[in-house]
């Protein structure tokens, strides 16, 4: 199975579903959890959960197994675990205080961020 292909699929769910600041990050050699994680923001609690049981439907449908989704009913924050893909989900003021973009994304990578 195509881990890319799986990462870019989660990607085009949550833009379909208007999640904001999306960021696709490359665990390849910094992690053995997954191959990749997706960040992303939902603009309310109700708009969380939805993401998450979007993204665990529509790749049910389209083949991939979906092996658990945590934290769906507070909607603060939710993580769907496609297996090589993690995705977590928050609300902006969440994902502010526990700041996992910064967290994962390589030195050079947050110097790119914080210049664009």
């Amino acid at each position: 199975m195509d881990n890319k292909k799986l990462n870019n699929c989660i990607e085009k769910i949550l833009s379909d579903g208007k999640a904001e600041n999306i960021i696709s990050i490359s665990l390849k050699g910094k992690s053995s959890i997954a191959d990749y994680m997706i960040i992303a923001s939902g603009s309310s609690t109700r708009h969380v959960s939805a993401l998450s049981s979007q993204v665990a439907t529509k790749l049910k449908v389209l083949g991939y197994q979906v092996f658990s989704i945590e934290g769906q009913r507070s909607g603060d924050w939710a993580l769907v675990d496609a297996g090589d893909v993690i995705v977590h989900l928050f609300r902006p003021e969440v994902r502010d205080f526990y700041n996992l973009d910064k967290m994962w994304l390589a030195p050079q990578d947050q110097v790119m961020e914080e210049n664009i």
